[in-house]
C-alpha cells in the first residue's frame, strides 16, 4: 500500500489507521508549496490536487474518512469495524458522518475566522461555529458517558474520525469544559500507533 501525504492535514487520518492496522506501507510526503500536489502524475491520482491519496493494488482511492473505513474492512481481524450489518455498525457509520459533517465543518470555520486572514475574518461567523461547537461537545460529553471510547470498551476506526476532531479542537482551544471529551482525547494521544503517525 502507498499514502499520498502532506503534514498536517486530513491525511493524517490515515495513516494514523494505516499505523493501528500495522501492515507495511509506503508514505509519499508531498510539498505543495512546490507544486507537488498538481503535478500531472498526482493529478492522475486526484483530480483536485489532494491528500491524501491510498493505492492500494488495482484500487486508487482518495477522501480520508473512505479510506480509514476501507482499510478496517480491508483488515477485518484487526477488529477495528464492527461486523456489517449489526446495531454497533450503524453507529460506526453515525460517528463517521458526525466528525465530517458536524465536527469538521465548525472546526474550521472557527479557524478561518480567528486565525486566517485579518481581512476575510467574520466576527460573527466565529462566534456562530463556537455556540455550535459548544453544543456538539455536549452531545460527545454525553456519548462517553460510560465508555472510554466512542463504540465502547475498544478503540475502533470512528474514534480516528471523531478523535483528529476533537484533538483539533483541544489544539484550537474550542473543547471547552467537557471533561470526558478531554479524557478521551488525551487517552487517544496515548496511542502507539497516534505518536508513530505524527512522529515526522
Amino acid at each position: 500500500m502507498k499514502l499520498y501525504y502532506v503534514p498536517r492535514t486530513s491525511a493524517g487520518r490515515p495513516r494514523w489507521m494505516l499505523e493501528e492496522i500495522g501492515e507495511p506501507y509506503e508514505l509519499v510526503v508531498l510539498d505543495p508549496s512546490k507544486g507537488e500536489t498538481h503535478t500531472p502524475e498526482h493529478l492522475r491520482l486526484h483530480p483536485l490536487g489532494h491528500v491524501p491519496v491510498l493505492v492500494d493494488g488495482e484500487l486508487t482511492m482518495f477522501e480520508s474518512s473512505a479510506i480509514v473505513q476501507y482499510l478496517a474492512d480491508r483488515f477485518p481481524d484487526k477488529g477495528l469495524a464492527p461486523p456489517v450489518g449489526t446495531p454497533a455498525r450503524g453507529l460506526y457509520y453515525q460517528w463517521f458522518s458526525f466528525a465530517m459533517t458536524e465536527m469538521l465543518p465548525n472546526l474550521l470555520k472557527y479557524a478561518q475566522h480567528t486565525t486566517g486572514p485579518e481581512d476575510k475574518r467574520v466576527t460573527r461567523i466565529a462566534e456562530e461555529a463556537q455556540r455550535q461547537l459548544a453544543r456538539i461537545f455536549d452531545a460527545l460529553e454525553a456519548a462517553l458517558a460510560h465508555r472510554p471510547y466512542i463504540l465502547g470498551e475498544e478503540f475502533c476506526a470512528a474514534d480516528i474520525a471523531v478523535g483528529s476532531a476533537a484533538i483539533f479542537a483541544g489544539r484550537q482551544g474550542t473543547l471547552g469544559d467537557h471533561p470526558r471529551v478531554a479524557a478521551y482525547v488525551a487517552r487517544l494521544l496515548e496511542r502507539p500507533a497516534w505518536k508513530r503517525a505524527t512522529s515526522g
